[in-house]
């Protein structure tokens, strides 16, 4: 840890860096938590990685000794200077390539498309992410279906005991549901303040999703199904029956009917039902379509 923390010093002193509150930066200085992650990662040769905000550069070392190639997506423009100056030779070399973006902008199907069709057999991301945008980059990586096998990332603790949860389980939330639906999730490892320059306010958690080649469950419509679990979670310590009453016009009896039908007991709340229920109870609630057939005379 002492080498790591007096390597990213000197990093912070030659750049003349100061962690950038706004962009939710703190550098990790802890060698065995870096050397962890990759680790866990199960990175290889054959791997094209992505990592998002590589910040001064420390992960995005490791993972170059690693990764057949890395796209580093940073949106700090100081940090990708940094980052173009440390590794100019993996740069020439096309083991690194390096966008200054947003990464909820970034049209990563391309990028990946490109990368596969290159030779890379696996496409997995690998990130310290920042705190305060995690769950929009996670559902993205999730909800746009990329032909990503893994997400190994560090969030903070209490994000991810609710993002690895099943349903069912006493951190069950809405997002719960909708990891579930794509991938399997753990957590590896609980990261200490003091890992870190400046030292966060909260812990972290080092989290994985292994991506599911399907989703668990079939239904029509994605959106619309979420939508109604998300409506399920509006309403806390409601019972599901008060909190979806008025989804697409139904009242309480209807869902009540419903429920019976299902053999769901009326008073259970939203975090108790499996994804499997959930699934019946949307078919069971979204409105029917109507085909009339003209008969020929």
């Amino acid at each position: 840890m002492d080498n790591l923390y007096n390597k990213t010093i000197k990093i912070m002193k030659k750049y003349n860096v100061v962690a950038n509150k706004s962009f939710g930066q703190n550098f990790l200085i802890d060698e065995n938590i870096v050397e962890s992650i990759v680790e866990k990662a199960n990175i290889g040769k054959d791997d094209f990685v992505i990592e998002i905000g590589p910040g001064l550069g420390t992960l995005t070392e490791y993972l170059l000794k690693n990764a057949g190639k890395v796209l580093a997506v940073e949106l700090d423009k100081k940090m990708v200077n940094i980052i173009i100056d440390r590794f100019s030779e993996e740069i020439n070399n096309k083991s690194l390539e390096v966008l200054c973006d947003d990464i909820l902008k970034v049209n990563l199907r391309e990028i990946i498309k490109k990368e596969i069709e290159a030779g890379y057999k696996r496409v997995k991301v690998v990130a310290n992410l920042p705190y305060y945008i995690t769950t929009p980059i996670i559902m993205k990586l999730l909800e746009e279906k990329l032909e990503i096998e893994s997400i190994t990332v560090m969030i903070q603790k209490e994000v991810a005991n609710r993002l690895a949860e099943i349903p069912g389980g006493k951190e069950t939330g809405a997002i719960t549901y909708t990891v579930y639906y794509y991938a399997d999730t753990k957590i590896l490892l609980e990261v200490p303040k003091d890992s870190f320059i400046p030292e966060p306010e909260v812990t972290s958690a080092v989290i994985q999703f292994n991506i599911l080649k399907s989703p668990r469950v079939n239904v029509d419509n994605e959106e619309e199904f979420f939508k109604l679990i998300k409506q399920s979670f509006l309403m806390k310590r409601k019972t599901l029956v008060n909190a979806l009453a008025g989804y697409k016009n139904k009242e309480k009896r209807d869902i009540i009917n419903v429920l019976q039908d299902l053999e769901i007991n009326e008073k259970i709340r939203a975090e108790q039902l499996t994804i499997e229920q959930f699934v019946k109870i949307y078919d069971n609630l979204k409105p029917i379509t109507h085909y009339y057939l003209k008969e020929n005379k």
